[in-house]
């Protein structure tokens, strides 16, 4: 069964069931000692994209913001049996030609990654995916706040909401994500880990 650790802010790591490892967005917390065989850059802001802080594997698929608006357009991405697929992601501190969210499916598990976003029109087709997990921003700093962040998780459906990119400069505020109200809330603090159910 695949797992999340949640490394704090909008760094995570999933691990598959075959024990091939996926950073996104590293930059905070710890837990990047297990070498990568993917890592998901959302954008370049500093606090998505420190792609050093991961050791590669041999053979290791970087897919960063450029290589996910490849062509001008939101690429899909095969890597063995774990499926990629870039998604807009906008607002007035992020364009749309230089940031993306994600759409990932790992041992038929489908998750959703904001990456530093406002609703968008694309978030309407996510309902019929059925998704398994939404990870989404909520900062109302350079990103979409409680309010909007929860309406998101409202209209998406995923079966999970995690809030993640709570509170600027911080790995985790426990009082604001208490104080989200998407449905389906699933809190995390930083260094835990899930089973990732489909």
């Amino acid at each position: 069964m695949a797992t999340l650790y949640y490394q704090g802010h909008a760094s995570f790591r999933i691990t598959a069931s075959d024990q091939r490892v996926m950073y996104v967005d590293p930059y905070a917390g710890g837990g990047y000692e297990p070498p990568a065989d993917i890592v998901l850059v959302t954008h370049q802001h500093g606090d998505h994209n420190k792609i050093g802080l991961v050791t590669q594997n041999p053979g290791c698929t970087v897919i960063t913001n450029k290589e996910a608006l490849a062509d001008r357009r939101h690429q899909k991405f095969s890597v063995g049996d774990i499926e990629i697929q870039a998604v807009l992601a906008k607002n007035l501190m992020h364009n749309p030609k230089k940031c993306v969210g994600y759409l990932i499916t790992i041992d038929q598990v489908k998750i959703y990654v904001s990456g530093d976003t406002s609703m968008t029109e694309q978030m309407k087709d996510f309902t019929a995916l059925n998704l398994d997990y939404a990870l989404l921003c909520c900062s109302g700093m350079v990103t979409m706040g409680l309010e909007e962040s929860a309406e998101c998780a409202a209209l998406i459906g995923a079966n999970h909401n995690i809030p993640v990119h709570i509170k600027p400069g911080k790995l985790f505020d426990a009082e604001r994500a208490a104080q989200w109200t998407a449905p389906n809330r699933l809190i995390l603090q930083p260094g835990d880990e899930i089973e990732l159910e489909h």
